[in-house]
């Protein structure tokens, strides 16, 4: 028997036994690993002694000396890197109590204390090294003697391997994993490193930063986020799949309540979520202001079979004008009020359908247009029931040149004021062929004004006529209605009683 110095005395107290098992756990894994070889196996035999075994090249008695291992540091997907933790791992043992048996077809190790070479007053722990009883054995095995069932679970637990964690996803930057406890649980290269209370997901990072690589201690535990935080977010930011993708979307409707999970936080990550999600076609992303503002198309929607995504502002402004990871649209409130007017149907209403007092009010059409030198050639005037959303708003239009007629929503007939305020809207659309808000429109507009003023100042004042009944004011009763308040998209402009009576002249 050759005894091996160890150089140490007392050290890392704030270690269990559990750590110590952590770290044997963690060389078979990587054994298997470097060498392809089988499963570790962690059993317990009948006289209570714990085994750990791996089946790869066999510890020797060089491993006992803490250097750098090249070879983990020339692989990516090891969890040791230097040879500490072996050495840690013994002198926690020593500390606590367990008794340590290692075989291998290299050497059998015991461990005692002794005095160090030449110094007779230091005590160090020493390797008791042995030549091997079986030489034909493979792998290396380390027999623990005065440890619990509690003390190897909660080791294991520290594990991937063990842990029960479903894989949901894997990148090219790590993998992200279904969150099965209260905690989510952050790994590097399969063995826990942090704990988050707040996540929506757990995560192993096989891809390390230097970053990360400075913030790994020797006790591998409560790394600080902001050494994973980036690559946490590289993770999700590079995975495809429906599933994550759906979960983190969902979870974007906590954001009202207040219990939004930190990686919703992300803008980024929340557009690139929303934009997997949109591939699947039948979602509709809303924020809480699409809500209030066009309840009638969150219904259209509903009834539709779309599903309701509730987002923040922020995100919805980051996924304007964007396309999803198929290069489609996204569907938001815009989006879906588009193909609706594309599919939208008129329900008009012939003239001889329309009531008494409607009718009054429609036949007034060509002296209306007449103000304003009547109306460009072949525009034909059509009254419906319904009427598609204003461009820009969530609210139907009272009218619409459409290039070839103008269409006049039928709750407009309520008066002559509102219908000629309509009328002459559409009439400068038609006249200009311009849309809203631009110059054409805008100067169309100021002629008709010019001209109406031109024919009220020539108009004699005169009594009161059959319309009067149409220009009565708010709280009279019928058998007239009330004077309509128009959308701010055909603003009436404030008469007096009787304006459009002198206008016209008595009936």
């Amino acid at each position: 028997m050759k005894k091996f110095d160890l150089n140490i005395d007392r050290m890392l107290e704030n270690w269990d036994s559990f750590h110590a098992i952590r770290e044997i756990i963690a060389n078979a894994l990587d054994e298997q690993i470097l060498t392809d070889s089988g499963e570790i196996v962690v059993s317990c035999d009948s006289e209570g002694s714990w085994h750990i075994r791996d089946f790869g090249r066999g510890l020797r008695h060089e491993h006992f000396t803490m250097n750098e291992n090249q070879e983990k540091l020339e692989h990516p997907g090891l969890i040791g890197k230097f040879g500490v933790g072996l050495k840690d791992a013994l002198a926690t043992f020593d500390r606590l109590g367990v008794d340590v048996t290692i075989h291998s077809k290299f050497c059998d190790v015991g461990f005692d204390r002794s005095e160090k070479h030449d110094f007779s007053d230091v005590i160090t722990l020493h390797a008791c090294i042995s030549d091997p009883l079986d030489t034909s054995f493979v792998g290396t095995e380390f027999i623990l003697k005065g440890c619990s069932a509690e003390d190897i679970n909660k080791a294991k637990r520290l594990f991937l391997r063990f842990s029960g964690e479903e894989t949901l996803e894997r990148t090219q930057y790590g993998e992200v994993l279904r969150k099965m406890h209260k905690a989510s649980y952050i790994y590097i290269n399969g063995i826990r490193v942090a704990e988050e209370d707040n996540f929506l997901f757990s995560y192993n990072i096989t891809s390390l930063t230097a970053v990360i690589k400075k913030a790994l201690n020797r006790e591998r535990t409560n790394v600080g986020r902001t050494a994973y935080s980036d690559r946490v977010k590289s993770i999700l930011l590079s995975c495809s799949s429906a599933i994550v993708a759906k979960t983190l979307v969902d979870d974007l409707g906590n954001f009202g309540n207040g219990t939004l999970h930190d990686e919703m936080k992300w803008t980024d990550v929340s557009v690139h979520a929303s934009k997997i999600t949109n591939a699947s076609g039948n979602v509709l992303f809303f924020t809480d202001e699409d809500i209030m503002n066009a309840p009638r198309f969150v219904e259209e929607a509903r009834a539709n079979g779309r599903q309701i995504v509730i987002i923040p502002s922020s995100v919805k402004e980051k996924l304007t004008g964007q396309t999803d990871i198929n290069g489609n649209a996204i569907q938001d409130l815009n989006h879906f009020i588009s193909e609706w007017n594309d599919t939208f149907e008129f329900t008009f209403i012939p003239p001889e359908k329309l009531t008494s007092s409607e009718k009054l009010v429609f036949d007034q059409t060509k002296r209306i247009a007449a103000l304003v030198e009547g109306f460009p050639s072949k525009v034909e005037i059509k009254i419906s029931e319904t009427m598609r959303p204003e461009s820009g708003r969530f609210s139907e239009a009272c009218g619409l040149w459409t290039g070839s007629e103008i269409i006049i929503k039928r709750s407009v007939l309520t008066s002559v004021e509102s219908y000629a305020s309509v009328l002459l809207h559409e009439m400068a659309h038609s006249r200009s062929g311009e849309t809203d808000v631009t110059i054409g429109f805008e100067r169309e507009l100021t002629s008709f004004l010019g001209k109406l003023a031109l024919v009220a100042l020539k108009t004699a004042s005169g009594g009161a006529g059959k319309l009067d009944k149409f220009m009565l004011p708010e709280g009279a009763k019928e058998p007239s209605r009330i004077v309509p308040k128009l959308s701010n998209a055909h603003p009436a402009p404030q008469r007096k009683a009787g304006f459009w009576v002198r206008l016209f002249g008595k009936e």
